[in-house]
């Protein structure tokens, strides 16, 4: 199959916590040494991986001729912009990578593989290198941001503190766009301003992602709507932050063959077109709604899905029903509401199990932020006079497609993790991803 649910992505990676370059040596190192910047000039020159790192870093400078190719468009302005970004841009890019391959390879260098010296340097390492691998998401921002959230998620694959720093920073600081650009794409869409097209329009922002921004506003018959507004440099740089990442990520493993997350920008190159198409992802929400009416009836009415407004929605901008509803993980929230949490955990494992097995169309980006709880409106009560939940499920860009025989196979493979058939477990990883 052609691409697999994050659900299956993330049950069938290697569960080991493999290190960020993994040189074998047979010296020993009797106390740790903290790598800095200019300890850089101590290490020796001539050897084969330091010569790698200083090709890979005139390989990616020279690779940034090819990429301004990509910057030249009929608008002026715009071209302008991304000459001036784009070589910054790559340069972070280098710089970053070259001294995270640097202070791996120093700071492990002679220490024996199981020691307490390796593994205490170990930890320290991960840690600078996690700060500066953020510090570089922050500042290219953009698919940056989106590829620390989902390295934030890989915490059966990536060591610990990388995982930590991301799932702690990424979501919460998210850029955020100036009301002169939101306007600028307003302008671009729908050739009016903000307050031209609503009644009301809240000038700052109800919530901020790493590829869009939320606000809330009135229609001219008074329905209240969130507008969903794409950040306005992604346009301009997308492609060229792909294509950078991609050749960052080649040549770290290239230096470091213990290095290979080439999977990642396999992902990105298939989710994030799609995630910058907003018209896609009002399409993919309808699908879901149309899939839990017509597949999971029983289920329906626990599960909403916001309204799209169609007329006030483009690739880049879109206006939906704006629900008031409560985090998912808000406990304090759900209990004064009368909902208990233990039923919201429920309801969500159903909701997804349904899309797994049953519709074959899975929501793929399942983060606290995307969904939310209210009241469900038939008024049942559950055990003891609780009120029932009732699923809001938002961010639809991302979903993938499961066939038939995929969906059997995940079926038996949690079957035999159930009776822990270890043998069965194996043969069943291997068929899904043959399949």
């Amino acid at each position: 199959m052609a691409s697999r649910s994050l659900t299956l992505t993330r049950l069938l990676r290697p569960r080991s916590r493999m290190s960020l370059g993994n040189p074998q040596f047979t010296g020993h190192c009797s106390s740790f040494r903290k790598w800095s910047t200019t300890d850089a000039h101590n290490v020796y020159w001539g050897g084969k991986w330091i010569r790698r790192a200083m090709f890979g870093g005139t390989f990616v400078g020279l690779g940034a001729l090819g990429y301004l190719s990509l910057g030249w468009d009929t608008d002026f302005s715009r071209t302008l912009k991304v000459l001036w970004a784009l070589p910054l841009r790559l340069g972070r890019d280098a710089l970053t990578a070259a001294t995270i391959a640097i202070d791996y390879e120093y700071s492990l260098w002679g220490l024996p593989e199981g020691s307490i010296e390796r593994t205490r340097a170990k930890h320290e390492v991960h840690l600078r290198c996690a700060n500066r691998l953020q510090q570089l998401c922050f500042q290219n921002g953009g698919i940056y941001i989106k590829l620390g959230q989902h390295i934030g998620q890989l915490e059966y694959l990536i060591p610990e503190e990388y995982v930590q720093l991301m799932r702690a920073s990424m979501l919460n600081k998210c850029p955020v766009s100036s009301y002169a650009q939101v306007c600028d794409v307003f302008m671009k869409e729908l050739g009016k301003l903000p307050h031209e097209v609503f009644l009301e329009f809240d000038r700052s922002p109800l919530a901020s992602a790493s590829l869009a921004q939320v606000h809330v506003a009135r229609t001219h018959d008074g329905r209240k709507v969130a507008v969903k507004i794409q950040h306005t440099h992604l346009t301009d740089t997308a492609a060229v932050d792909t294509a950078t990442v991609e050749l960052v990520v080649n040549i770290l493993h290239w230096i470091f063959p213990a290095f290979d997350y080439r999977w990642l920008i396999d992902e990105v190159h298939e989710s994030l077109p799609k995630e910058l198409d907003f018209l896609y992802e009002a399409k993919n929400s309808e699908q879901c709604v149309y899939n839990f009416k017509r597949l999971s009836p029983h289920l329906a009415p626990y599960i909403y899905i916001p309204k799209v407004y169609w007329n006030l929605s483009t690739t880049r901008l879109l206006t939906m029903e704006f629900i008031d509803g409560v985090g998912v993980t808000d406990v304090d929230a759900m209990k004064r509401l009368g909902i208990r949490p233990s039923d919201v955990a429920k309801l969500i494992s159903q909701a997804f199990a349904e899309m797994i097995f049953k519709h074959g169309f899975v929501h793929c980006d399942p983060h606290a932020a995307n969904m939310m709880v209210q009241v469900a409106p038939s008024g049942k009560t559950g055990i003891l006079g609780k009120r029932k939940p009732q699923l809001v499920l938002l961010d639809h860009g991302l979903y993938r497609v499961l066939d038939p025989l995929t969906r059997a196979h995940y079926a038996k493979l949690w079957k035999f993790v159930c009776r822990l058939l270890c043998l069965q477990m194996s043969r069943g990883s291997r068929r899904i991803v043959s399949n």
